[in-house]
């Protein structure tokens, strides 16, 4: 699904009109347990619930593996907000999230070694 690049809800000059708190319905906190790397994917279930215009760009968005913050970023949103809106999704089941393969342990030694070496490497 395309994301809008204009109409009654973006202004050029003012960027969203609509604040962010009113689109996470004041929400402040997910029901499901996500972070920036987790990676959300489209089950094709539709809700049957009624959700918001940002809930149907973030189903169209996450039609393969897609981190959070690809999403947060994709909908100009906050990545506090888009994790309310995903772990909507998450509950009536339109989309599944898991978290990235690679990064199961973060504070893995070795990992962020190779992660070092790599950026010395590119300087």
């Amino acid at each position: 699904m395309p994301l809008p690049t204009d109409g009654p809800w973006l202004d050029d000059a003012a960027g969203r009109l609509i604040r962010p708190y009113a689109v996470s319905g004041g929400r402040t906190r997910p029901t499901a347990a996500l972070d920036l790397l987790t990676l959300v994917m489209s089950t094709g279930s539709v809700p049957a619930t009624h959700l918001g215009p940002e809930h149907a760009q973030a189903v169209g968005l996450c039609q393969g593996p897609t981190s959070v913050a690809e999403i947060a970023a994709h909908l100009r949103l906050p990545a506090t907000v888009t994790k309310v809106l995903l772990s909507d999704l998450v509950d009536c089941g339109a989309i599944a999230a898991r978290p990235p393969d690679s990064f199961d342990n973060p504070t893995d030694r070795f990992l962020l070694e190779a992660v070092l070496d790599g950026l010395r490497r590119q300087l």
